[in-house]
């Protein structure tokens, strides 16, 4: 079956690298959904973890706290015997060691060298990403930083949700991962933000593999 490509946009927002840095741009997330759910009909929840090791844990209860409250929203009913219930729902989540990453954040003008694609926070180019820029003709780490005075490193962290939706029976009828790039490795953080993109236009179609910003906080 083809995956299909969406852009789903939780709220107005600039899709540039710059969000990596901590600017207000949103939550952006790449979602994975397979599912043959029946309709909602009141059926009853629990939620597991995924790791055995989080069972009794304070920290897992919070966030299966926000993905019970997620369902409820959507017409399931949460078991007050775990034992009874109809579903199983399964969550588990990780964080990788970060990656290093280089990236110019000065600029002196060269008046020999004019860039017709110079743009103010990112190059246009051939291939992917490299830091704020992507990698081609223009790209001034491929070309030794010509212009640039001002280097510094920072860390890009991988993060990942995963949830699962059995009948009790042991009958599979939901698999969806949420993945994201941060600068920031903090749970408290990730996880909450890679719920909401899970939960964007959920179940969804079966198959569909989509693009979700959410809303930054609103500041204080």
């Amino acid at each position: 079956m083809m995956t299909k490509r969406f852009l789903v946009l939780a709220a107005a927002s600039a899709l540039s690298l710059g969000g990596l840095a901590g600017c207000a741009t949103g939550f952006r997330a790449d979602v994975a959904r397979f599912q043959q759910l029946p309709p909602a009909q009141g059926q009853t929840f629990t939620v597991m973890p995924g790791d055995s090791r989080l069972a009794g844990s304070l920290e897992f209860a919070h966030y299966g706290d926000l993905v019970a409250k997620r369902l409820t929203d959507y017409g399931y009913v949460r078991a007050s015997d775990p034992g009874a219930a109809q579903l199983v729902v399964s969550l588990d989540y990780d964080i990788d060691k970060g990656t290093p990453r280089v990236r110019s954040t000065g600029f002196s003008r060269d008046p020999f060298f004019y860039d017709p694609f110079f743009y103010p926070g990112y190059y246009r180019g051939w291939g992917g990403w490299r830091g704020r820029y992507t990698m081609g003709y223009y790209d001034p780490f491929l070309w030794g930083g010509m212009g640039y005075n001002d280097i510094e490193t920072y860390v890009v962290y991988q993060s990942r949700l995963r949830m699962k939706i059995d009948r009790a029976g042991g009958e599979r009828l939901f698999e969806g991962t949420a993945r994201a790039q941060s600068v920031s490795n903090k749970l408290t953080y990730l996880v909450p933000n890679l719920i909401d993109a899970l939960f964007t236009g959920f179940p969804g179609q079966n198959g569909e593999d989509i693009r979700v910003t959410v809303a930054p906080e609103p500041k204080n």
